[in-house]
């Protein structure tokens, strides 16, 4: 998936799900790889809509056209990883695949509303409901590092607001650290099992925010040396290196 071969990371899933039908890890997997499917076809990554002001505001975002049988698709995966979840924590509440498989589809929903359908409220619920279940899965495992991902995303997205906006997101039950957002960012970032290539490039946005186009280059080069057919990686380093 992270070398933006789709169809090969659709038959992988598809094939893990067909060996482990009682895993919701596969459907919340492959509902992953339609969701970058369609951030790399509208371009919804790349990353001067999360770094240049102007282009960050709603308003002067590109507008995309969904694609609706991706849509349906994508949430019938994770329609079947919220009920294959939800059947394994019943019998065993303390599974750590069921509770990141409910982190990860509450967090792929939030990315969704959030970047393709510009509806930043629910997306906010969503990345809410995707930290409380990380949060509980650390208790159980602190070594679960991907888990730390939703914790780091919320954290870091609501702590760029405004400081009346943060008091307010705080009221709701947000977390609004950009500190801490960052920190959890880089445990997945340098320990996590799936996520790490995602917690870079959320971490390679953050050091371009922060002026520090250095970090940048570093974790992009070392995304390009892994997977070496990412065509985002590559073009983002370019335009860094302009």
């Amino acid at each position: 998936m992270y070398n933006m071969d789709f169809t090969g990371a659709h038959r992988t899933f598809e094939s893990w799900q067909e060996l482990h039908p009682d895993d919701p890890l596969g459907p919340a997997g492959n509902a992953a790889a339609y969701l970058f499917s369609e951030f790399d076809r509208l371009q919804i990554l790349e990353f001067r809509l999360f770094t240049d002001e102007k282009a960050h505001k709603d308003k002067d975002r590109p507008k995309v056209m969904p694609d609706p049988h991706i849509k349906a698709v994508f949430d019938s995966e994770l329609a079947k990883a919220d009920r294959i979840a939800r059947e394994v924590l019943a019998a065993s509440p303390e599974n750590k695949n069921a509770l990141f498989a409910q982190v990860l589809a509450n967090g792929l929903r939030g990315d969704y509303a959030a970047l393709i359908e510009k509806r930043n409220g629910p997306a906010l619920d969503f990345l809410k409901a995707s930290r409380t279940a990380a949060e509980k899965l650390i208790r159980i495992d602190p070594d679960y590092y991907d888990a730390y991902l939703a914790v780091g995303i919320e954290n870091y997205m609501t702590g760029l607001r405004s400081a009346p906006v943060r008091w307010l997101l705080r009221m709701s039950g947000a977390q609004t650290n950009k500190e801490q957002g960052i920190a959890n960012l880089k445990i997945t970032a340098e320990r996590g099992r799936y996520l790490a290539p995602y917690a870079q490039i959320l971490l390679a946005i953050a050091a371009i925010r922060d002026d520090n186009p250095g970090t940048a280059i570093k974790l992009l080069s070392g995304l390009i040396e892994e997977f070496p057919q990412n065509r985002l990686y590559r073009r983002e380093l370019a335009r860094l290196h302009d």
